[in-house]
């Protein structure tokens, strides 16, 4: 006479890797979640002159009172910066991303993205370079375009003698 097996198990033992759940999904995810906040560590470490210029501007809430991170992994990417509030995201590319495989690397990223809710604006570092004014004006049309409500400190009218603009250089009042 043989036994029906306990519930969930089974009399035959099972040899490594055999069987229907994957090995160590929880580790494998744990693994791929600080490799990723490692590479993000390390890209904010050695950002280059573009990346740090563009960041003193967006840092602190500079940009309508919005808050941006640097260097912020997204799924399988890490971006070179993010507003989360508006699903805002904003790359500065070298000449790198130029060459043909890079082309169809950022077209893929950039699609996975998009089919997550975010907008992604991509800017040149020499084009940034020329005119950082014009990428921030870009920046602050997405902003405004992208329909999201503004943080409520900006929504209040402030006494006038309170009145400090939070846009870029040449904008507002």
């Amino acid at each position: 006479l043989l036994h029906p097996p306990l519930e969930g198990g089974s009399k035959r033992r099972r040899r490594f890797g055999e069987g229907s759940m994957r090995k160590f999904p929880k580790a494998n995810a744990a693994r791929r979640k600080a490799l990723k906040l490692g590479t993000a560590r390390s890209l904010r470490e050695n950002s280059t002159e573009c990346e740090r210029q563009l960041w003193s501007m967006l840092r602190r809430k500079q940009m309508a009172a919005l808050r941006f991170r640097r260097q912020q992994p997204i799924g399988p990417y890490v971006v070179d910066f993010l507003c989360p509030a508006m699903k805002l995201v904003v790359e500065l590319d070298g000449g790198q991303h130029s060459e043909n495989e890079a082309v169809v690397y950022d077209g893929v990223r950039t699609q996975w993205l998009e089919a997550r809710g975010y907008r992604v604006l991509r800017f040149w570092n020499w084009d940034f370079r020329e005119n950082p004014e014009g990428a921030l004006e870009r920046i602050w049309h997405a902003i405004k375009e992208s329909g999201r409500p503004l943080p409520e400190a900006l929504r209040a009218p402030l006494p006038e003698t309170l009145r400090v603009s939070t846009l870029p250089q040449g904008e507002g009042n």
